[in-house]
C-alpha cells in the first residue's frame, strides 16, 4: 500500500478513509457498493484494490538476466453507462500505472471505439477494458468471450445509480451473473452516487451477497443554488417558453467565469439555446460549443477535449455531460429551467469545481414564474436531505429472450442449467417456468403463430440438448441489434462533401423538402437530398431553420419533487424564489387558494368556452395524466359526455363537452383507487398503447432485425408496418405470447406507472378536499389551460394565442 500512497502524495493528495476501506474491503476477496458523491474520488477507491492486488503478486520469473514481457490478459472490466464517461474514465485509469511501475494496458471497447480499440477488447489483449453494457453483452456473444476474460479478477459497474431502474441494467445483470458463475473468485463493485434505495441497489446489483459491504464515502459536497430573478415588477411569463427571455442575463453570468456548463432538459432546447448564444456571443465563436446524444462521436469529443483542456468558455449540453465525466476546468453550471428532480440537480451540480475541496454551484434560469417554486423546493429538498428512488424493471422478457441468442452464439447453452442461472439474478427471480418456455419457444421459432416462417427461427435444439445458432446471417443480425437502447427511426446527417454531424428523426426529416433549412448541432444547415436514410446538406448562409423535435425527450417531476413543492407552498416565503414570487402567491390565494401536503386543491371554472375542472395532485405529468384518463371515464359513467383534458407536471383540467356538478363527497368517489385497474382498461385504448410499446420490445427481442450491412436500412415507417403487422398477427393467433403479455404490463406499470398511480390516489384520499370556484383563471389554472389549446384547431400559432391570453389575465389582475 505505501506505493500507492505514495504516488498520492505525489499529487499533493493523501487516501481517504473511504478509499482506504474499500481498498481493505476488496483485498479481503470482498464485493461490494460504494456510494459517494462525484468528484469525491471514487475511481481510485475501487481501482486501487486491484492495484495493490497486483503490486503485491509475484513478478514474472528473468530468464537469461531479463524479465519476460508481459502479456497482456484482462484483469479488471470496468462498466460505464455513456461513451463519453468511458473515454473520460480511460485516460482516469491510466495515470497512476507508470509511476506504480505496471505495465498494465488499458482499452477502450465502445460504439465509439476504433477498430483497432474493438479488435484488441475481442482478442482479451489488454488488462483493463472500459465498456458499457451493450459491449460487454455482445463480447459474451463470441463462443470464445468467456475464454478470454478467463483471468478476469473485478467487475466495476460505474455509475450504478443510472443503469439500476432501466432495461440496460437487466442486461448488465445477466452477464454478470454469466461471469460469476464462470468465474466464481470474481469481485464486483458497484459505484453510485446517493440513492433513495441503496439497500435495494446493492441486492440488485449482489443477488446471492446479502451482506456486502455498502461503504459511504465523503460527505456530499455543499451545494450552492443561484436563481437568475427577473428584476421586481418585470413581466415574466406563467407558463411555457424556453427561457429565451433569460438570455442577457445568462451571457453575463457565462462571461463573469472562465468556462461553464449549461444544461437544458432536451436536445431541441439545447440546439434553440446554443443558436441564441451564438448570436450574440462577443468572443471567438469556437469557444461556444454543443454537445448531446444526437450528435456525431467526432462532434462531442470535440467539446470533450474543449472542455478538458480549458479551451471552451460555454458548453450547451444535455443529460450527455450529466455523469461523471472529470471536467476540473468548469466554473459553474447553468440549469435552464426546472431539472425535474432532485438527483438529477445533484448531479449536474456536481459537474461544476470537480476539484477535491471545492463546493458545487448550479445557477437555476428560470423559463417561467411557477419553475421558482421547483426550484425553492429543490432547496428545501437538499436541506432535508431527500432524494429519489429508482425502482429497477423486473421480468423484461424481451431482454432475456435477447440474451437467451446470444447465450446461444457464444457456446450454446442447456435449458435447465440456463433457467437456473437466470432466476439468480435479481430481475428474474420471480420467472416461472411457463414464462421460461415462452422465451425458450419464441427464441426458436418465434412463437406458435410464427412457426411457419423461417426468418424467426433464431436458435436450434442440438440433438445433445443444447441450443445454438448455426445460422451466420442469424449471428451477424443479432449482433448488430445487441442492446436494449431504442429510439424512433432516426436519420444520418452528413455534410454533402464532408462529415458527419450526427442523428435526427426521421419524422422530422421527413416534412422536409430539398432547400429547406433546418438548424442541428450548431449549423444552419440546407437540406440538399434524402436518400438510404442519410440527408446530404451544406451550410446555409443567413436566415432561420427549423429545430429537430426528439421524442421522449420532456423530463417528468420526480414524485419526491411535487411533494417538496406541496411544502414549500404551504411554508413563509423564505427563499429567495418564493419572496420573488409573493405577489403571484397572493393572486393565488385571492382568486382561490394554495395548495399543500395535506390538502387537495380543485377548482372549477366557467368561461364562456365551457366548464373546467382543475386538480393539482402535484405528481408529475404521467401520473396526473394517468388520474384524468380515470376521472374522465368516471364522470362520463355518471352522465353521457364528452370530456377532454391535458396534463402538466403540477396537475390536469378536464373539459366536459356538458356541465357537471361536483362536490366534495363525488370528488371523492371519482378518485378512490378501488377498481382501479378495470378503469383504467376502460378509460385508455390499453390495446393501442400496447401495440406502440409492442414495437420497441420487438427490437429489443430480436423479432425486429436491422438490415444487414449494405443493404438499405428500414424506415421509421416500415418498422412501425412491420410491428403492428407482428402485432396484429399474435393478437389473432397467438394471443398468450409472451411479448403481447410484456407489452401490456409495460403499458400499465411503465408508462401509466400503475403502482405508483395507485399509491398517489391512496395519498389523496387522506387529504382535505378543497372545491373552490374562481371567477377566473389563476397562476396554477393558467398553464393548464394553455396546455389544453395545443390541441384545438386554430389558424393562430399556440404561442400567439397563449400570449394574449396571458396579457388579458395580467391586465385583468394587475400583475
Amino acid at each position: 500500500m505505501a506505493r500507492l500512497v505514495a504516488w498520492f502524495a505525489s499529487r499533493g493528495w493523501a487516501p481517504l478513509p473511504f478509499q482506504k476501506t474499500v481498498w481493505r474491503h476488496y483485498l479481503s476477496g470482498a464485493s461490494g457498493l460504494l456510494h459517494t458523491p462525484t468528484g469525491s474520488g471514487k475511481t481510485l477507491a475501487v481501482f486501487g484494490g486491484p492495484l495493490l492486488q497486483a503490486l503485491s503478486a509475484p513478478q514474472p520469473a528473468a530468464v537469461g538476466g531479463r524479465a519476460h514481457e508481459p502479456v497482456p490478459a484482462l484483469q479488471v472490466l470496468w462498466i460505464t453507462p455513456l461513451r463519453a464517461l468511458a473515454a473520460d474514465t480511460a485516460r482516469a485509469l491510466r495515470e497512476p500505472l507508470a509511476a506504480l511501475g505496471l505495465d498494465w494496458q488499458v482499452g477502450l471497447r465502445t460504439g465509439d471505439a476504433s477498430a483497432r480499440d474493438k479488435r484488441l477488447a475481442r482478442e482479451g489483449r489488454v488488462d483493463v477494458l472500459v465498456t458499457t453494457p451493450e459491449s460487454l453483452a455482445l463480447l459474451l456473444s463470441y463462443p470464445d468471450g468467456l475464454a478470454k476474460m478467463r483471468q478476469l479478477r473485478c467487475v466495476v459497474v460505474d455509475e450504478w445509480h443510472e443503469l439500476l431502474g432501466n432495461k440496460r441494467g437487466v442486461l448488465l445483470q445477466l452477464n454478470l451473473r454469466r461471469l460469476r458463475d464462470a468465474l466464481p473468485v470474481l469481485q464486483v463493485w458497484g459505484l453510485s452516487a446517493t440513492l433513495g434505495n441503496l439497500e435495494q441497489a446493492r441486492e440488485v446489483l449482489l443477488p446471492d451477497v446479502p451482506d456486502a459491504p455498502l461503504v459511504a464515502g465523503a460527505r456530499p459536497r455543499p451545494v450552492h443554488l443561484d436563481t437568475l430573478l427577473p428584476a421586481h415588477g418585470e413581466r415574466f411569463p406563467w407558463a411555457g417558453h424556453l427561457g429565451l427571455s433569460q438570455l442577457q442575463r445568462v451571457l453575463e453570468k457565462l462571461l463573469s467565469v472562465r468556462t461553464s456548463l449549461l444544461f437544458t432538459n432536451t436536445r431541441a432546447q439545447a440546439e434553440l439555446w446554443h443558436q441564441a448564444l451564438a448570436a450574440v456571443w462577443p468572443e471567438d465563436p469556437s469557444t461556444l460549443a454543443l454537445h448531446h446524444g444526437s450528435l456525431d462521436p467526432a462532434v462531442r469529443r470535440h467539446a470533450e477535449k474543449g472542455l478538458r483542456e480549458g479551451q471552451l468558455r460555454c458548453v450547451v449540453a444535455t443529460s450527455s455531460l450529466d455523469l461523471g465525466v472529470d471536467f476540473p476546468a468548469v466554473d459553474q453550471v447553468l440549469q435552464i429551467g426546472s431539472p425535474k428532480g432532485i438527483a438529477r440537480l445533484l448531479q449536474r451540480a456536481g459537474r461544476a469545481r470537480h476539484r477535491p475541496g471545492e463546493s458545487g454551484t448550479l445557477v437555476c434560469v428560470p423559463s417561467h414564474a411557477l419553475e421558482l417554486v421547483e426550484y425553492a423546493a429543490a432547496r428545501h429538498a437538499l436541506v432535508a436531505g431527500v432524494i429519489e428512488a429508482r425502482p429497477p424493471p423486473t421480468l423484461s422478457l424481451d431482454v432475456l429472450a435477447q440474451h437467451c441468442v446470444s447465450c446461444a452464439l457464444g457456446g450454446g447453452f442447456d435449458a435447465d442449467a440456463l433457467f437456473a442461472q437466470v432466476r439468480r439474478t435479481y430481475a428474474f427471480a420471480a420467472l416461472d417456468a411457463a414464462q421460461w418456455q415462452g422465451v425458450l419457444e419464441f427464441i426458436v421459432q418465434g412463437g406458435r403463430a410464427l412457426s411457419q416462417y423461417p426468418d424467426f427461427h433464431k436458435v436450434v435444439r442440438d440433438e445433445d440438448g443444447v441450443y445454438r445458432v448455426h445460422d451466420r446471417r442469424v449471428a451477424l443480425r443479432h449482433r448488430l441489434s445487441i442492446g436494449t437502447i431504442t429510439s424512433d427511426g432516426s436519420v444520418s446527417v452528413q455534410f454533402l462533401r464532408g462529415g458527419r454531424l450526427g442523428s435526427v428523426e426521421e419524422q422530422f426529416l421527413g416534412r422536409l423538402r430539398p432547400g429547406d433549412r433546418f438548424q442541428f448541432a450548431g449549423r444552419l444547415l440546407e437540406l440538399v437530398r434524402l436518400e438510404n436514410l442519410t440527408a446530404y446538406v451544406r451550410l446555409a448562409k443567413g436566415g432561420d431553420g427549423l429545430v429537430p423535435r426528439w421524442q421522449g425527450g420532456r423530463l417528468p417531476l420526480s414524485e419526491a419533487l411535487g411533494q417538496e413543492m406541496e411544502a414549500v407552498f404551504a411554508a413563509p416565503p423564505t427563499s429567495p424564489e418564493m419572496r420573488w414570487l409573493a405577489p403571484l402567491l397572493t393572486l393565488q390565494s385571492r382568486i382561490s387558494m394554495l395548495p399543500g401536503p395535506s390538502s387537495l386543491l380543485v377548482e372549477v371554472v366557467r368561461r364562456r368556452e365551457g366548464q373546467f375542472v382543475f386538480v393539482y395532485p402535484f405528481a408529475g405529468r404521467q401520473i396526473n395524466e394517468g388520474v384524468a384518463a380515470l376521472m374522465a371515464l368516471r364522470l362520463a359513467r355518471l352522465q353521457p359526455n364528452t370530456l377532454g383534458y391535458a396534463a402538466n407536471d403540477y396537475g390536469f383540467v378536464l373539459a366536459p363537452a356538458r356541465a357537471v356538478e361536483l362536490d366534495v363527497a363525488g370528488m371523492r368517489t371519482l378518485l378512490q383507487p378501488a377498481g382501479l385497474l378495470d378503469d383504467l382498461r376502460d378509460s385508455l385504448n390499453l390495446a393501442e398503447l400496447a401495440r406502440r410499446q409492442f414495437r420497441d420490445i420487438a427490437r429489443v427481442s430480436g423479432m425486429l432485425v436491422p438490415a444487414l450491412p449494405g443493404r438499405t436500412p428500414r424506415s421509421l415507417r416500415q418498422l412501425q408496418a412491420s410491428s403492428g403487422l407482428l402485432y396484429d398477427v399474435l393478437r389473432q393467433h397467438d394471443p398468450d405470447h409472451i411479448l403481447l403479455g410484456l407489452a401490456e404490463r409495460e403499458v400499465l406499470h411503465g408508462q401509466l406507472d400503475l403502482d405508483s398511480l395507485a399509491a398517489t390516489l391512496q395519498r389523496l384520499q387522506g387529504r382535505t378536499l378543497c372545491l373552490q370556484s374562481p371567477r377566473t383563471l389563476g397562476p396554477l389554472s393558467f398553464p393548464l389551460w394553455a396546455e389544453r389549446l395545443r390541441g384545438q384547431l386554430s389558424n393562430e400559432d399556440w404561442k400567439t394565442r397563449v400570449k394574449r391570453a396571458a396579457a388579458q389575465l395580467e391586465s385583468r389582475h394587475g400583475t
